[in-house]
């Protein structure tokens, strides 16, 4: 199976950065899109940002021009650079890859999750 190996999360002073780092244990090319989801506590888990193997990216209003996801084939590993910071992002964040399966001949999706990586952010 695949493992998403994530790293970078911490603590960091409301305006600052941070960038998370989801490192795959195949080729992120096997999958149609790779993305982040954060979930904070007492809320449900929520998208932030996705890229697609075409490169095509999406994200959530609340990030959108804070935060950029990146996917680097090579290094099999997607990043979400993190900047202007609020204390509103403090949450748990994952890693997924999403991959296209057929099972009893229907396409699929099936999900990929990393641990999650605490972001704490100060205010």
């Amino acid at each position: 199976q695949v493992q998403l190996v994530e790293s970078g999360g911490g603590l960091v002073q409301a305006g600052g950065s941070l960038r998370l780092s989801c490192a795959a244990s195949a080729s992120i090319s096997n999958f149609n899109a790779m993305g982040w989801y954060r979930q904070a506590p007492g809320k449900q888990r929520e998208l932030v940002a996705t890229v697609t193997t075409e490169g095509s990216t999406n994200y959530a209003d609340s990030v959108k021009g804070r935060f950029t996801i990146a996917r680097v084939v090579a290094e099999n590993t997607v990043y979400l650079q993190m900047n202007s910071l609020k204390a509103e992002d403090t949450a748990v964040y994952y890693c997924n890859a999403r991959a296209r399966v057929i099972r009893n001949w229907n396409l699929q999706h099936l999900d990929y999750w990393g641990q999650g990586t605490q972001v704490t952010v100060s205010s």
